[in-house]
């Protein structure tokens, strides 16, 4: 029997594959099923994503005199049906994996302890482990921090009312997005980054993230000392001063959840260490997903999990992270995958007006289109897709840069129109320009 700690992307898509191969597997999962990109992760950001993204439109249509009224969120009823579809997916995901043959063992915790693995109290008999136990938001060590009113993505479900002052703790992709929805439904927000806002993204990207984040104060290099409030928060101290807030907001990071995983070698953050198989510090027993450190995204997580399935079937495989697509949800898709060396050319355009992005025009929010290249050989080396449908032609791009693909691959490449993706035509004008330089 193989045994898997964790009903996440990981864990999930692990013990289908598994199950599928004939296999006899028993996932342990504390809660529900899908673990945080479905609970607290990407699909709440899906959600109220899209209402924000509704204001944002109706916003303006309305300035340009098109449409009469703006909406504005009934926060609590948001919540209520957002959850709803919540457990609806769980039960979709729940019926998927066991029509795979995967025995699920809800309510409680998977641990390896002693070399031995455990549901709960019950010690199981297993050929190989898989640990998928995920990670949970970063708590920050700041005075103040339990007071009421103060949420992570977890507790976001207990927030009764919108705020009127928002103070979001980070200056990572999560707090942008956050910053931007919250923004949306009216709250008056302020980022507090301790260094800089989106330090690690693209810097043409990053750029546009801020105009797009354009309600929001963004106050970077900026500690946050204490939380203050005496029955709930009322102020956060920074050394610029005190910043009145109602409600605050963690988005300090995760931290793996590997405290029931005993006798595994783990690294400074307490993730888990494997190797490219996903293989730990201890024979037959793997790891994979956030418990096993950065880059915490779900995609990552789930190949994860299909890499250490395939290596318990003795199919050998190994974990590429190279050319990882990445994406900011804010008014549009802010996605790029760079992997650019020394010498590389660029070249960088608005995004095209087009689905999703026509009204955009007026106020020049149209995204980008740009692609990074050798500008020898054309070997594609970068690139971002920041528009309406930016996350889609980032997961094909980095693919094809995986595969080697250069802008002279695209001559031949015929779009379907109208597109707001900007992408295929500066790879096709790159690959004009080497020619033409070539033959003079």
């Amino acid at each position: 029997m193989i045994v898997i700690l964790g009903g996440g992307p990981a864990g999930r898509l692990a013990s289908i594959r598994l199950a599928s191969a004939g296999k006899q597997v028993t996932l342990i999962e504390h809660g529900g099923i899908g673990g945080q990109c479905l609970h607290s992760g990407c699909m709440p950001v899906c959600a109220l994503n899209d209402v924000a993204r509704l204001i944002h439109s109706a916003r303006e249509l309305h300035d340009l005199g098109v449409v009469d009224t703006v909406p504005a969120p009934d926060f609590p009823v948001l919540l209520k049906k957002m959850g709803e579809i919540q457990q609806k997916i769980t039960s979709i995901l729940d019926e998927e994996t066991r029509s795979a043959g995967v025995e699920i063992i809800y309510g409680k915790t998977g641990r390896f302890e002693g070399g031995t693995v455990f549901a709960g109290d019950e010690q199981l008999k297993a050929d190989a482990v898989i640990a998928a136990t995920g990670s949970r938001p970063h708590i920050p060590a700041v005075p103040g921090v339990y007071l009421p009113g103060v949420f992570t993505s977890r507790t976001l479900p207990g927030m009764k009312n919108l705020p009127k002052k928002m103070a979001i703790i980070g200056g990572s992709v999560v707090a942008a997005e956050f910053a931007y929805i919250f923004s949306a439904f009216g709250c008056d927000v302020t980022i507090l980054s301790r260094s800089t806002f989106l330090k690690d993204a693209d810097k043409h990207i990053r750029p546009l993230a801020i105009k797009e984040l354009a309600g929001v104060t963004i106050r970077e290099n900026t500690p946050v000392i204490s939380i203050g409030g005496k029955d709930s928060v009322s102020s956060v101290l920074t050394p610029a001063g005190k910043l009145e807030a109602d409600a605050v907001f963690l988005a300090a990071g995760l931290v793996p959840n590997s405290e029931a995983l005993d006798g595994l070698k783990k690294g400074p953050l307490g993730e888990v260490i494997v190797d490219n198989h996903m293989q730990t510090s201890v024979p037959d027993v793997y790891a994979c997903g956030d418990v096993a450190g950065p880059p915490y995204l779900t995609p990552v997580a789930r190949h994860q999990g299909i890499v250490a399935a395939d290596n318990i079937l003795g199919i050998p495989r190994t974990m590429d992270y190279q050319n990882i697509p990445r994406s900011i949800n804010l008014t549009h898709e802010l996605a790029y995958c760079i992997n650019e060396s020394k010498g590389m050319g660029s070249l960088a355009i608005l995004g095209p007006a087009g689905p999703g992005s026509f009204w955009s025009v007026p106020t020049g929010q149209t995204g980008l289109a740009k692609v990074i290249f050798d500008p020898e050989t054309g070997d594609l080396g970068g690139f971002c897709a920041a528009g309406p449908g930016g996350g889609l032609i980032a997961g094909y791009m980095a693919f094809l840069m995986k595969r080697h693909f250069s802008v002279h691959d695209f001559e031949d490449f015929i779009e379907v129109h109208p597109s707001t993706d900007g992408v295929y035509g500066l790879a096709k004008y790159a690959s004009s320009l080497i020619r033409k330089r070539k033959n003079s």
